[in-house]
């Protein structure tokens, strides 16, 4: 299925698949609602940014709460992916750490400001925002308890608390590094918080590799 874009009322001829028109539908409301906020946001601009009708938007999602939720799932779905990634991908666990301080760095320095619907959402009211949100740091912290359980022989109740920690200071100096407008390299931010988490993590618990 494809359908005709509109450029301000005027066919332009160009025919997109469904879900290449979904794809384009959500990164003009990115736009939008990255910098407007949610409840600032129009359908009209949003239809008017992605240069197609509103009948073509609402073809694609019956309303606004309906498109801010396809986005926010989405990129919550990046962040886990991006924190689980940086637990499975090595065995050395003073990298795992580094690797999951620099998937905060690296989610809230992106051009699509996908942080700001997860960290900033002004819709934080309707509770399937704040269950997206709050999956957003449980399934983050799961993925890394699971790994301190495993490797540093703790029982679940300390593992989960050290990886609240972790998550929480990552996402407080990622917030805090970009607030201050970068004024360290990202490389050296990340280096900085992934020394003073593994400090902490490292030198309290038999962190090692399986083969050591």
């Amino acid at each position: 299925m494809s359908e005709t874009v509109q450029q301000n009322g005027v066919g332009r001829g160009a025919r997109l698949p469904r879900t290449a028109r979904r794809a384009q539908l959500l990164a003009a409301a990115q736009d939008v609602f990255a910098a407007n906020g949610y409840h600032a946001a129009g359908m009209d601009e949003i239809a008017e940014r992605a240069g197609v009708s509103k009948p073509v938007l609402y073809q694609h999602f019956p309303g606004k709460l309906e498109l801010y939720m396809a986005l926010l799932d989405k990129h919550v779905d990046e962040l886990i992916r991006r924190v689980t990634e940086a637990m499975e991908s090595t065995t050395d666990n003073k990298v795992r750490v580094r690797n999951a301080v620099g998937a905060y760095f690296d989610f809230v320095d992106n051009e699509s400001q996908a942080f700001r619907l997860v960290f900033e959402s002004d819709l934080r009211g309707e509770p399937l925002v704040q269950d997206a949100v709050d999956r957003a740091t449980t399934s983050s912290v799961d993925a890394i308890t699971a790994t301190i359980t495993a490797d540093a022989g703790l029982d679940e109740a300390r593992a989960r608390l050290l990886a609240v920690g972790l998550v929480g200071i990552s996402q407080v100096a990622a917030m805090a590094w970009l607030s201050d407008n970068r004024s360290l390299p990202k490389d050296d931010a990340i280096a900085l918080i992934s020394n003073l988490a593994w400090r902490g993590i490292g030198g309290g618990f038999p962190l090692l590799p399986p083969n050591d």
